[in-house]
């Protein structure tokens, strides 16, 4: 599958790779990349670059919404190859370097083999990559507080819950929010389209993940770039507040009669 490059404001991308996007910021000849898909995504993540006219050595800093495999598969790669600095939230440090994993395992796979389309996903990860591990040996927390001196002047939002430190990206100036897995727009395992949660079993704390959904809607943005499904245009805050309100009528316990 080849990356698909869509360019959503003026410098800024987002790539749909294997079934995961990340997004490229772009000032002048210089590039922010965020997450990396999946380690079989590795010439998607290379081809993105070059079509929005950069190069891996053009990026200045890879940032990480969050250490899931889907998310970190080229990251050790430009650390370890072209020396670019790998940056998370300081709680996610430790499991991009893999000291835990708080990940969805082969059980919670299995015991959730009934929902549509999660066999073809289960088999889609084997082959992109999905079960290796690749740590990133030497991972950094942000360098300072607020906006980053970075291309696209990102500003890290820590939303945890899919994990420990997990964080959205916010570009105030462009009205965008970068959202990881925090709210997506779209899975394969789900049948729903637009702003939503991922299934519970994907996530590490689901009681915070709620409560990030507040943070999120806090945020000033009509454009969501999320970690899976197509770009979503519309208030930040509206978004987040239908991605609560379908969680919460799908899990809500039926009253007693």
């Amino acid at each position: 599958m080849r990356a698909e490059v869509h360019q959503v404001a003026d410098g800024t991308y987002l790539v749909h790779g294997n079934n995961v996007n990340w997004v490229i910021l772009k000032d002048g000849s210089d590039l922010t990349l965020i997450d990396t898909g999946y380690p079989g995504d590795r010439p998607g993540i290379l081809e993105s670059l070059a079509a929005v006219g950069g190069s891996p050595e053009a990026v200045s800093a890879v940032l990480i919404t969050h250490a899931h495999n889907d998310h970190l598969g080229s990251a050790e790669y430009l650390r370890a190859t072209h020396g670019t600095p790998v940056y998370l939230h300081p709680a996610e440090v430790p499991h991009a370097r893999r000291e835990f994993l708080h990940q969805a395992t082969l059980g919670d796979v299995v015991r959730n083999a009934w929902r549509p389309g999660m066999l073809p996903w289960a088999a889609h990860v084997i082959k992109v990559g999905g079960m290796e591990q690749h740590p990133v040996t030497a991972p950094e927390p942000f360098p300072t507080a607020g906006v980053l001196d970075l291309p696209g002047r990102p500003v890290p939002v820590h939303t945890p819950g899919h994990t420990d430190g997990h964080c959205v990206y916010h570009l105030p100036e462009a009205g965008i929010v970068i959202s990881g897995d925090a709210l997506v727009s779209g899975h394969a395992v789900s049948r729903v389209k637009g702003p939503q949660l991922l299934p519970c079993f994907f996530h590490h704390e689901r009681g915070e993940v709620l409560a990030s959904l507040d943070v999120i809607a806090g945020l000033d943005g009509d454009t969501l770039l999320p970690g899976h499904g197509p770009v979503h245009r519309g208030a930040v805050r509206a978004a987040a507040e239908q991605a609560r309100d379908r969680a919460g009528r799908k899990y809500r316990k039926p009253a007693r009669s």
